[in-house]
């Protein structure tokens, strides 16, 4: 027995032992009525009176586990509907129907019709003890609602809004909010009254009715909505001040009765409103091509990285293996996973992937099928200072993994590569194409391993990316930097670019480059103003914007294919193949001249980078400092 199956079990004991005491009491009361009800309240032979108490003790073990197997004693009964009552009648159906026989094959005599009787009276005094629980617990939150003290406002009068009606009223025990007003933009809901509550007006209205009703905190109950909605939604309710939850969208796939609502509404978050509609990958599938096997994934502790450790932990692999250069990533990563998984048969190695022989160990250690390879140097604007060590990492560090794959049967190789690969104008880019001309060039040459990249942007909150910097700049009362006004940026959440990173993995057949979609660019600038306003303050009036020009390397707008690349489908829309440009025969040999360079320091790199990646164009205007 699991602790969350013991805990639940706890805090459900003492209704059930409740619920036991009361279905002996109903036992008794239904055996005495029925016989008294047979002889129409007059003398009842002394026999049947006799019977029908001396059996009684049987005849409840009975009901008990007939009544345990139909769950009546852990059904939810805030939530009873006629599903629960067709149980009651059916448990207590065959409780007749059980006892009728075993006293016929004991000769216990009783009447027929008692046994009828006492089936009717058993249905109403059983489902009378369920609807008196449900009363008298609505009766407490009654009482308990009325100390409710957190003015609230719900947005969505749907079934998601119901519900969250319902279950804040349900548990005034455990919740402050008091709905005092509800809004939505169908007009034939408004002036009308869900669960008692009046429709007030539309989102429109929100700023207005939050003063009208002195509103401290906003409910956003539309898990189906876009995230173009919920932006809008979320821009109204900025203006009035007070504290947003959400209800996300990953609600929907919710639908045990036993999962709590107000459990899943949280404190709204920058993802809510930001990245792109919820992306749906085929679950089944990835937890199949990842069951029982050996997984190894080289920048485990990174953001993309710890990501994938989680959503590949989930899916019972035979072995997870975390390789990464920074000891405090990995260590976080390692004990989160062995906090949550404790059945995890989880390895964790510290090295470079630059270091071929520690890199080896992994390998000829664990014999992984599948490797996920997210080591890299990111930083932009740092690998233009530094560009030989953007070769030694990325492109070295890739070739060295490559070539340990081959040697040691992987099945399969996933290269995280970027958008910034596609006629790259910096160094990190340039560096990242390289590697994606390695997994081309290897998947021909390899007979045991299938090599794919999968080329996304910037993802919301990992490290080094513009969020956390915004963020950081609001805490210490701004400015807010931006680059260029114009500047635009592909954004997808870290969960959501891992989840088609590994849908990708189970498409792959050798050689492709999977390029994900990530939905509308979203305008930096715009990003600034929505992230100031999410913490409370008016852009460039309490924190001021900053317009510092664009940084060495850095693109206005990024692409995430080039043109003669052209594009397949695959079962998923959100992922697509581009097609394989042609690499030089002496691509590994410029290759090994190019990392001999790196290692030299050479001044010249990015000219000798130029040379093996003919899209990549030196930004000789920003040169970095």
């Amino acid at each position: 027995m699991t602790k969350k199956v013991k805990s639940l079990f706890k805090e459900k004991l003492p209704n059930i032992i409740l619920f036991v005491l009361l279905d002996f009491l109903v036992l008794i009361l239904a055996s005495t009525f029925a016989i008294w009800i047979r002889f129409d309240l007059g003398n009842v032979p002394q026999p049947f009176l006799h019977n029908s108490y001396q059996f009684i003790l049987i005849d409840f073990l009975i009901i008990f586990a007939i009544y345990s197997i139909f769950k009546l004693y852990t059904s939810v009964w805030k939530y009873a509907s006629i599903i629960e009552l067709i149980d009651i009648i059916l448990a207590n159906f065959l409780f007749e129907i059980l006892t009728y026989i075993y006293k016929l094959i004991f000769d216990i005599s009783m009447p027929r019709s008692y046994y009828l009787i006492e089936f009717f009276l058993l249905v109403m005094l059983t489902c009378a003890t369920r609807l008196g629980y449900r009363v008298a617990r609505t009766l407490h939150i009654k009482f308990e609602t009325q100390k409710k003290n957190v003015k609230t406002m719900l947005i969505g009068a749907g079934d998601a809004g119901r519900m969250v009606i319902d279950e804040i009223y349900n548990n005034g025990d455990i919740c402050d909010s008091k709905i005092v007003c509800v809004v939505d933009d169908d007009k034939n809901k408004v002036n009308h009254y869900i669960k008692g509550l009046k429709i007030e007006g539309s989102t429109k209205d929100i700023e207005m009715l939050a003063d009208k009703y002195r509103i401290e905190e906003i409910i956003i109950a539309i898990p189906s909505a876009s995230k173009e909605t919920i932006d809008k939604i979320v821009t109204e309710c900025h203006k009035t001040g007070c504290k947003i939850k959400i209800l996300p969208s990953i609600y929907l796939s919710m639908n045990e009765k036993t999962t709590s609502v107000i459990s899943q509404i949280r404190t709204l978050s920058y993802e809510d409103f930001l990245g792109r509609d919820q992306i749906i990958v085929n679950d089944n599938q990835i937890k199949e091509s990842l069951n029982g096997k050996v997984v190894l994934v080289t920048g485990g502790g990174g953001s993309i990285g710890s990501e994938l450790c989680r959503q590949i932990a989930k899916a019972n692999p035979k072995t997870l293996v975390i390789f990464d250069i920074y000891e405090n990533n990995a260590y976080d990563i390692q004990q989160e996973l062995l906090r949550d998984f404790p059945d995890l048969d989880l390895r964790t190695i510290i090295g470079s992937v630059r270091d071929y022989d520690r890199l080896e160990v992994a390998f000829k250690q664990f014999k992984p099928e599948l490797v996920y390879h997210a080591a890299a140097h990111k930083h932009v604007p740092l690998m233009e200072v530094s560009p030989n060590e953007a070769i030694k990492n990325n492109s070295l560090g890739t070739l060295n993994a490559v070539k340990l794959a081959d040697k040691y049967k992987v099945k399969k190789f996933v290269l995280i590569s970027t958008d910034k690969a596609v006629r790259p104008t910096n160094v990190m880019g340039a560096s990242k194409r390289i590697c994606e001309m390695i997994i081309q060039t290897y998947d021909k040459i390899s007979k045991n391993t299938d090599y794919v990249a999968v080329r996304f942007g910037n993802v919301l909150g990992s490290n080094g990316s513009v969020i956390p910097l915004f963020l950081k700049q609001i805490e210490k009362g701004g400015p807010v930097t931006v680059t260029h006004e114009k500047m635009e940026r592909f954004f997808m959440t870290i969960p959501e670019a891992v989840s088609l990173v590994l849908q990708a993995g189970c498409y792959a057949k050798g050689g492709e480059i999977f390029v994900l979609d990530m939905g509308k660019p979203v305008k930096i600038y715009d990003l600034a103003e929505k992230l100031i306003r999410y913490k409370g303050y008016e852009p460039n009036v309490d924190i001021p914007i900053k317009i510092t020009g664009l940084r060495p390397g850095e693109k206005l707008y990024e692409e995430r294919l080039m043109e003669e690349e052209g594009m397949q489908t695959t079962p998923n829309k959100l992922i697509s193949i581009g097609k394989p440009l042609d690499i030089p025969k002496s691509f590994l040999n410029d290759l090994d001249k190019l990392i001999k360079a790196a290692y030299k320091n050479n001044n010249d790199i990015k000219e000798k980078i130029a040379k093996i990646v003919t899209t990549y164009k030196i930004d000789k205007e920003r040169v970095g400092k």
